[in-house]
């Protein structure tokens, strides 16, 4: 019977993982204000949120003048539900793929502080990275409506709002569960552990992270219009400026970073909790 790798020392347990485990990211790193690849990210984040949001409420906006009968529009006309869950999903598939390995396609400070908690990145690059990411979206909804003004005012600016017939509570709970699946995706398609665990599978993490965001939209819109982002709605607010948007604010601040936190938890206080024991236990069983 071989030894349980669980009862080896440490020095020995490192030297049988066939994956590295990065070490926890400090929770301030003073050097990461002196490098240019620091900046380089926070340019990425910015850019890539402006992009998204560009993208984004443009096929808003788009639907809702294809579906407006008072322009000729059919209401089984454009895009649908399933266009615009797919606009969202196909565009962060997109941007995570091109800003991965620059400042790790967060594009969501809701992602960014899952990550935070997950002790990913530093308390510095995470503040940073969702000032980047808010000034991005503010940015991308400004060119949309400086692209589209009549439009963009007439059909509320892609404004995450919550809908009639549902309650606060229920827009707070979707955006908790909508925000748990996007950022459980995040953790798990990143997880150091894949190339270990599912080294047959490949794995191209903006895939599952593109359709989390997909499938959230298709079961959320009707209810919040779909935010899991802060920076999202944040930005849609800002240039649309209505009461209503305002008033409903709250509840695309509160919970992502509730469903983000409850996300970095379970994964690594759960499902990661004493990696090296389970690791060691599961080669361990091989040999029995």
């Amino acid at each position: 019977m071989t030894k349980d790798i669980k009862d080896m020392p440490q020095g020995e347990l490192d030297h049988h993982k066939d994956y590295y485990d990065p070490p926890p990211a400090p929770l301030f790193d003073a050097k990461e204000l002196s490098k240019w690849s620091f900046y380089r990210a926070l340019i990425a984040e910015f850019v890539a949120t402006l992009l998204f949001l560009y993208i984004t409420i443009l096929t808003v906006i788009g639907y809702h003048s294809q579906t407006d009968p008072t322009h000729g529009g059919d209401a089984c006309g454009g895009v649908g539900i399933l266009g615009i869950a797919w606009a969202f999903g196909g565009t962060i598939f997109v941007l995570v793929y091109c800003t991965a390995g620059i400042s790790g396609g967060h594009i969501n400070p809701a992602v960014t502080f899952g990550l935070l908690l997950a002790r990913k990145v530093s308390l510095v690059r995470a503040l940073l990275y969702m000032v980047a990411q808010v000034l991005g979206a503010i940015s991308g909804v400004g060119l949309v409506k400086a692209f589209q003004k009549g439009y963009y005012n007439k059909y509320k600016g892609g404004a995450n709002i919550l809908a009639h017939g549902y309650s606060k509570g229920t827009g707070l709970g979707a955006e908790i569960v909508g925000t748990f699946v996007l950022v459980y995706t995040v953790l798990s398609a990143t997880d150091p552990k894949r190339k270990a665990r599912d080294s047959h599978v490949p794995v191209l993490a903006p895939l599952p992270i593109g359709f989390a965001v997909f499938l959230v939209h298709l079961a959320t819109i009707p209810i919040t219009g779909t935010g899991i982002n802060p920076a999202r709605s944040f930005g849609a607010a800002v240039l649309y400026n209505n009461k209503k948007a305002w008033d409903d604010q709250w509840i695309f601040w509160v919970g992502p970073f509730i469903g983000a936190a409850i996300a970095a938890i379970y994964h690594q206080y759960v499902l990661r909790a004493h990696s090296d024991k389970s690791h060691g236990s599961s080669r361990s069983s091989q040999h029995l």
